[in-house]
């Protein structure tokens, strides 16, 4: 008997690399397609001309994709750099707590 179902450890890859382990990735062609799909449709209800319609539904899935990618990589490319210096004061406390050097700097906040 042989199970049809994939393994759920089996991503898709482009150009050797795992798309689901890039961030923003799947939220970007989400909000690119769904955008898109209803952009193409109400330009459809409005005109009835399906080549004007395909072409701005196409236009605003590329647009709409790429737009949200830029925005939501820089999101998190700003969260996390705030994130690294976090963790460098976090680890940086921990090395000076209960030493001469941790008085001083509570000297100087004060």
């Amino acid at each position: 008997m042989t199970d049809d179902t994939e393994d759920p450890s089996k991503s898709f890859f482009i150009f050797g690399r795992d798309v689901a382990q890039i961030p923003c990735f799947r939220n970007s062609f989400l909000y690119g397609i769904s955008g898109g799909m209803g952009v193409g449709v109400l330009t459809f209800l409005g005109t009835s001309r399906a080549h004007l319609s395909t072409h701005v539904g196409f236009g605003s899935f590329f647009c709409g994709t790429i737009l949200y990618w830029m925005t939501c990589r820089y999101q998190w490319s700003a969260r996390r750099f705030e994130q690294q210096q976090l963790r460098e004061a976090m680890r940086r406390q921990a090395q000076y707590e209960g030493t001469k050097v941790e008085r001083d700097l509570d000297l100087k906040s004060a």
